[in-house]
């Protein structure tokens, strides 16, 4: 033991410097969320459902709430039953474990719905693909209106694909 805390105090803290804050980034954000309000008139309510993914997407999904999107403080929030959804945001390849239950969840949700694919495994199966135990991507299963590909999206790029589904919403 008295080895290894010599190491530490050796070595020191080893970690990276905190990024450097991008107010651009934050503006973008706001503009976007003002912009899906303008255009429904109203609350976006945001069904979350994990059809078999890793976890990166959902952290950057939680990002969203954090104080520096606030995506909750502009009127854009997440509920737990696809009932008060406007729209589902779905990650991960679907594994056939959940494939009835997304579903299920699609069914439930109330028209007009909206279907956004977050992630690379979303958008076209990922590294998991198609096979046994995976569905692939989500438009396999459900309808997707929008996908958001990359692994994961930097939260930004989940808000402009909410967007980018909210207009082709309104238009159809």
């Amino acid at each position: 033991m008295w080895r290894i805390l010599r190491q530490i105090a050796r070595n020191g803290i080893r970690s990276e410097a905190p990024p450097a804050g991008n107010d651009a980034l934050r503006v973008d954000g706001e503009q976007i969320q003002r912009e899906i309000l303008a255009i429904l008139g109203q609350a976006l309510s945001i069904r979350e459902v994990d059809a078999g993914s890793c976890n990166a997407c959902e952290l950057e999904i939680n990002a969203l709430n954090n104080p520096y999107y606030n995506i909750e403080g502009l009127g854009i929030r997440f509920v737990a039953s696809p009932r008060h959804a406007d729209m589902l945001l779905v990650t991960g390849p679907v594994a056939r474990n959940m494939e009835l239950a997304l579903r299920r969840t699609y069914e439930a949700t109330p028209a007009p719905k909206l279907v956004v694919a977050v992630g690379d495994c979303g958008c076209n199966g990922g590294i998991f693909g198609e096979g046994y135990a995976s569905c692939g991507r989500v438009a396999n299963v459900i309808p997707v209106d929008v996908a958001i590909p990359g692994c994961p999206p930097e939260p930004i790029e989940i808000l402009r694909g909410i967007l980018t589904a909210v207009r082709r919403g309104r238009q159809g």
